[in-house]
């Protein structure tokens, strides 16, 4: 293979990896919070800490990608991820657990500023390699689901930590040894696609700060509901943690493909037209998910998932289009703060809902009035003039 695809095939991986272990615990949480005392709600509380630190640690990590090396930054990502997966499956009570996820976040807060940022580098199809890169870290939400759900229902809820983080140092390993190094700083590409004039910036930035934050508050409240929801509302399907786990997966693994499809718009057509479209079939989906039950609650859920996945490229495509290759890193750090603090408030305010309601009918009309937010936030987005690149 070339050494591109190489690189390609180990970044896409990571991002597989970095969703795949933040959402192991709102699986495991089904089977463990019986053992530990404690109600849904207190036990989901635990992951805060990590949650947290995934998004206050991008900007270091940021910073070190563009100072020192994003290579050597996504090897200390694999080696570090999957050592605290691991050693958190060896937790004995609920301080142990905190501190291992905390870990969890502080090394999976490396991925995304330095792994997105080598994704789009000195490349023309940046629509189709967010959207494939989008894909591979969706496979990690799904691939939680199911692989969670069944090593806690076959094993032990301890070996949905240990076996995974095992693996992830291997993983590492190939990294280390075989993908090249791709330089982050040649000339093509190097200045932003889209050049914005002075008066248009800040209306820009606050468009991505909206769209960061409600998308962040959106994507974690739901990918941390969804198996507690499918648990209550599927009951007529399934009733084992493996099962649920398997249609959670079912889910992210159709919805998924809406990266690709917008990743291949954003290539095609302009980047505000593809953002709107996608964000205004998000609030009534997220209402419509919060009430329905059964088959007919699958399949609004394939749905609703479809279109809070497909917004993710469009936010990377803004930073990927109107920043500096050189700085690049840190715009994607920042940008991963907010999202990623937002996804931390989601934690304990959706534990928080549950068990003063009883359900989640209140936390998805909250969501689909934050993506009613997005939508204006959409309609607000300037488009700036495309600048031509050397060949």
């Amino acid at each position: 293979m070339k050494p591109r695809t190489v690189s390609d095939l180990y970044i896409n991986i990571a991002h597989t990896i970095d969703h795949l272990v933040m959402l192991i615990y709102p699986v495991v949480v089904l089977a463990m919070s019986k053992e530990l005392g404690l109600t849904f709600g207190e036990a989901l509380t635990l992951s805060v800490g990590g949650w947290i630190a995934f998004g206050a640690c991008s900007l270091p990590a940021g910073w070190l990608g563009d100072h020192w090396s994003r290579h050597g930054m996504l090897t200390v990502f694999f080696f570090g991820i999957g050592a605290a997966t691991a050693l958190t499956g060896l937790a004995q009570n609920a301080w142990q657990i905190v501190a291992g996820l905390t870990f969890i976040g502080v090394f999976a807060a490396i991925y995304h500023p330095i792994g997105i940022a080598m994704i789009v580098s000195n490349r023309d199809d940046v629509g189709r390699a967010l959207g494939i890169n989008g894909v591979a870290g969706n496979m990690g939400v799904a691939f939680a689901a199911i692989i969670t759900g069944a090593l806690a229902d076959w094993i032990h809820w301890r070996a949905a930590f240990i076996v995974p983080g095992i693996l992830i140092m291997l993983i590492g390993v190939g990294f280390a040894v075989f993908a090249p190094k791709i330089k982050s700083t040649g000339k093509k590409h190097a200045a932003p696609r889209v050049q914005l004039s002075r008066e248009l910036l800040p209306r820009f930035f606050i468009v991505l700060l909206v769209a960061t934050i409600c998308g962040g508050l959106i994507f974690n409240s739901v990918t941390i509901s969804m198996p507690k929801l499918f648990e209550e509302r599927l009951m007529s399907i399934t009733q084992t943690t493996f099962g649920i786990g398997a249609l959670v997966s079912v889910v992210y693994v159709l919805a998924s493909l809406a990266q690709i499809l917008i990743g291949l718009l954003i290539d095609r057509y302009a980047l505000k037209l593809v953002f709107i479209g996608i964000v205004a079939l998000q609030a009534p989906a997220l209402y419509l998910a919060g009430f329905a039950d059964n088959y007919t609650m699958f399949a609004i859920a394939i749905g609703m998932m479809f279109v809070v996945f497909g917004q993710i490229p469009i936010n990377d495509a803004m930073v990927a289009h109107y920043t500096h290759e050189r700085w690049r890193s840190r715009v994607f750090a920042a940008r991963y703060v907010v999202t990623f603090g937002a996804s931390a408030a989601a934690v304990p305010v959706v534990g928080f809902l549950y068990d003063k309601t009883g359900g989640f009918e209140l936390t998805f009309t909250i969501m689909s009035v934050l993506a009613i937010g997005t939508f204006l936030a959409a309609l607000a987005m300037p488009t700036g003039k495309p600048q031509a690149q050397p060949a």
